[in-house]
Formats: structure tokens, sequence, C-alpha cells
């Protein structure tokens, strides 16, 4: 009898999706056809491949109503706001598209007379591809549509509380008429997933997810010579300066730090603030802060949606007390929000003031809806309470002054350095981390060179005659 796959929606508590795992025999199968498919579909023409993957994209957005109804569903976003997921894979997947035949192009390293000399990208082999659930769609399309483009059939293993992000672009492949194994879907548990790594079928690992799943990953596959790509969130930081335009400051920060109830690995943590502005930056955000919409994220009034399950919400919890208790201030009268409760998923927004670094909120990811503020003295205040973290996902300056932003970047670490935005993938734009942020590269031209392995071509054409 099959293991079952169970997603509980933090909606109501109800089991929302029901798949039997993939068997052992089921598993063998579907790595199998993706090998077969790949060796075909690396000879297929890159405008081949960019065309179907368009057409699938095409399909994808398509059904952008039922997907964000679905999102809402499993892991609890606003439908209101469900709906940006699909914008946003149809923006990376389309940025890739268009930079393929460049990016995959080979490399002319210049003319040597008597030699014709190039280094040409070749495809690997199968990328399995291991997925989150928080934004379930966006994570998922950095590594899958750059691999189909770069000749590789792909294997996605999504998380259990999203199975059907999986299907859904299971089925956008489907239409698009992609050959038979270039593009599965695998509803694995976390043993067989590890189990799958450390198999001779798969030739890169994409995984997005926390530091001990980025372990478990690494673990599985430390007997194999395969390149393995890791996004383990962030505690990313922001600095307010005092030439800052305040009012963009504040709408950016806040909505950076409570979009998706704060559960995404590049939202903002903890904020610095200049002395000199750090009062009428805190009232103002605070009140913002208040004016969210804690409910029913099917609602189309919701703006805050439950935390993905009362686990998540009780770490957040701790987290606040621990801060409160060592002399944290809370800004928001959480009785303001009538949804939210003392267990469950249901967590009210929640803003620190008169926090350190000796307090968890400050240091430990949250992923939820809570954020500290800190006063700071200048510029080195600020880069030193920045560096003092065991992330570096992104970190952001809010300024009016371009050199300064320019100067700063160059002594924050990070993988991501912003000037008055943040919470944001620019698909042009590396995608990496730093420290416990992870390793390995996506989006940009860049992001092909994980998928494929160089190969050199030396030739020479002109030699002297014999006799």
């Amino acid at each position: 009898m099959s293991q079952m796959l169970r997603t509980v929606s933090p909606v109501d508590g109800s089991v929302y999706v029901e798949r039997s795992l993939a068997t052992e025999r089921e598993v063998a199968e579907t790595v199998s056809a993706a090998h077969e498919s790949q060796r075909n579909w690396r000879q297929v023409p890159i405008s081949d491949r960019t065309a179907l993957c368009a057409k699938m994209v095409d399909h994808f957005v398509a059904q952008r109503d039922e997907i964000a109804r679905e999102i809402s569903w499993q892991m609890g976003r606003p439908i209101s706001q469900a709906s940006g997921e699909v914008a946003g894979f149809e923006e990376r997947a389309r940025h890739m598209i268009a930079i393929a035949a460049e990016s995959l192009g080979d490399i002319d390293p210049g003319a040597k007379p008597g030699f014709h000399r190039f280094v040409r990208r070749e495809p690997l082999g199968v990328v399995l591809t291991v997925a989150p659930w928080n934004f379930p769609y966006l994570t998922a399309v950095i590594s899958i549509v750059p691999a189909i483009l770069a000749g590789i059939a792909s294997i996605l293993r999504h998380s259990a509380q999203t199975p059907l992000c999986a299907e859904r672009i299971a089925q956008a492949f489907d239409a698009a008429d992609a050959p038979r194994g270039l593009f599965s879907v695998l509803h694995t548990s976390h043993a067989d997933t590890e189990r799958l790594i450390a198999s001779p079928g798969i030739d890169f690992v994409a995984f997005t997810g926390s530091v001990a799943a980025g372990r478990s990953i690494q673990r599985a596959a430390v007997d194999r010579f395969i390149g393995i790509g890791l996004e383990l969130g962030g505690k990313d930081p922001a600095y307010v300066r005092a030439d800052a335009s305040l009012d963009h400051a504040v709408e950016n920060l806040v909505d950076g730090a409570f979009f998706n109830s704060g559960q995404s690995c590049c939202g903002i943590e903890r904020i610095y603030v200049h002395e000199h502005v750090y009062d009428d930056f805190v009232d103002s955000f605070a009140d913002q802060v208040q004016q969210y919409r804690l409910g029913d994220p099917t609602d189309t009034d919701t703006n805050l949606g439950p935390v993905i399950n009362a686990k998540a919400a009780d770490w957040v919890r701790g987290q606040v007390t621990d801060a409160i208790a060592a002399g944290a201030r809370g800004l928001v009268d959480t009785s303001r929000f009538e949804h939210a409760a003392d267990e469950g998923p249901y967590l009210a927004p929640q803003v620190l003031v008169d926090v350190d670094h000796s307090m968890r909120v400050m240091t430990e990811e949250s992923f939820g809806p809570v954020v500290g503020i800190a006063k700071v003295r200048d510029d080195d205040e600020a880069v030193e309470l920045m560096n003092d973290s065991d992330f570096g996902l992104t970190a952001s300056v809010w300024t009016r002054d371009e050199k300064a932003a320019l100067a700063l970047g160059d002594r924050v670490e990070t993988g991501t350095w912003f000037m008055n935005r943040c919470d944001y993938l620019d698909p042009a734009l590396a995608w990496t981390g730093v420290k416990d942020s992870g390793r390995g590269c996506t989006l940009s031209r860049v992001g092909f060179e994980a998928l494929t392995r160089p190969k050199s071509f030396h030739l020479r054409i002109d030699f002297p005659n014999q006799d």
C-alpha cells in the first residue's frame, strides 16, 4: 500500500490535497525516462527549446485564476496577492528564454593563427529541483526553465505543502507538447528524496529551503561529484540613512517585512535606522503595520493571511516573547486584529523596538510577520550590525546618495545589495547568497553556468607541409 501525502490547509485546517507518494519503481522509471528524453533533447536546436518554453509559459499564464486560488488554499497567501506569483513566474521565465541563445552560445577566446578554438557549454543530464512552499512557482521556475533551455531534462519534487504547484507546471509542459520525460513531477518523502540524490540518476540538484534541509541535501550527495545549488534563506537587513525619503522607505519596508506574512527568504527581518530620523520612521512604520487586515486569505479584503502552520506561528511567538522579556517593546496592539489567536497559524503582525543582537528575533530567521528596528549612530555602526549575521542573501540601504550606497554595498556581506528597494529578484541579475544563505547562482546569464559543463575544442587547422 502506497504512503500518502496530505496537504493541510492553513486556511481552515482541512486536508486540501492527497496524493500517493511515488514508489521505488516509479522513481526509477521517472529517472530513466528523463535520461532517455535528455539524450535527444540536447540535440534539439536552441530555437526549438525556447519555443517550447515560451509555449509552456503561455499555457501556464492562461490558468492564472485557478493557480491563485490553489496557492491561497495550499499555503495561505491572500487571494488578492496570489496572482502576483503567476506574473513573477512569467517574468523570470521569459527573461531566461530571451537570453538563452546568447548565454548558451560557444565562447570565443579570440583568434589564433592556424587554430580554431572555442569553449562549448554542454548540458548536464538530469536536474532535480527541490522547491519550497513559500513562493512555490517563483523558486521552481528559476531552475526548471533554464535547465530545459540548456538541453537538460528536469524533475521537480515540490514541497508536500504545495504539490498542486508541481502538477500545474507539468500540465503546462504537456499542453506545450513537451517530449515524454523532459519534465516530470515526483511526490516523494524526505528520505526517498535523499536516496534519489544519492543515486547515479541525478546530475545536479537545485534546492531552496532551510539551512538544516540544505545540509541534509549536501550530505545525501557527499559521495557524488555533482553540483548542488543551495538557496537557504536569510535574515535580511535594511539601513535607513538620515537622508532617506522616509515615506518611500516606510511604505516599501513595511511591504518587504510583511508581504506573504513575512514568509520570504529575502524579506526584511531587521531594520537599522539613523538616530536623526529614527523616531519619525518608527512612528510611521508602526502606524502602517496597524492597517493590515488579517484574516481568511480567500477573502479579497484580506491582505495578511495565516502563516503556514501552528508550529511556524509558535516559533515567531517565542521570538517575540523572549525579546519582550529581555527589554524589547512591541508597538503593535495585537488585540486590534480580530482573527489573531494565541495558538494556530493566524498571527498578528508585530514591530519590536529597543532590540539588540542578544535577542533571537534579531539573529535567527523568523519567517513570520515580525520585524525588529534598532537605532544606529552612523554608517559604520549600521554596516557592523548588518554583517553580524550567519546569513547573507540580500540587504538594502535607503538613501538619496548613490555614491554612499555603492560604498556601503562594497562593505556589506550579501548576495544582492539594494538601494531604495527590497524583496525583489531582477531576473537580469545573479541570484545568490553568502554564508548560511547558501551557494551557487540562478537567474541572469550566470545562472546557466551551473547547469552546463565547459568543453574545450582546440582544432589545429594549419600545419607545416610534410613530404
